[in-house]
């Protein structure tokens, strides 16, 4: 027997919800481009989602708790999605693996097991975007 475990299938609703991000951040790339602040890449993005009747908070604050020492603001998400996915909002030259990593530590911390990338400076949006599952 297998000492390795096994995850449950990401849900089918979480995955049409990804859709449905992927699909507002090519709206706001379409309409924008390249080439703007990462500020109002994510305004622009929760107001798309928003205008499809999703729910999505932005900014979050989670407090981190390392053996004792509590830490009011461990760290910041950019948006949640349906309480479900972490999105990272990025307007860079290119994607490092650091902000892989960093979103990774996000989805471990928080207990989300879909995570999206988003790179809104990249030329085309599809090569801008990386999903990421725990």
């Amino acid at each position: 027997m297998s000492n390795v475990l096994k995850k449950d299938p990401i849900p089918d609703e979480i995955n049409k919800l990804t859709g449905q991000i992927v699909d507002a951040a090519f709206i706001v790339h379409t309409t924008f481009g390249p080439g703007l602040l990462e500020s109002i890449y994510e305004e622009c993005l929760i107001h798309e989602l928003k205008l499809r009747g999703i729910k999505v908070q932005s900014q979050i604050n989670v407090p981190l708790d390392f053996k004792g020492l509590y830490i009011e603001r461990g760290l910041i998400l950019d948006v949640l999605v349906e309480g479900q996915v972490i999105v990272e909002v990025k307007s860079v030259k290119e994607l490092h693996p650091v902000y892989e990593q960093q979103l990774l530590t996000y989805m471990k911390i928080t207990g989300k097991r879909v995570g999206l990338l988003i790179n809104f400076n990249a030329p085309l949006i599809k090569n801008g975007i990386k999903r990421m599952v725990l």
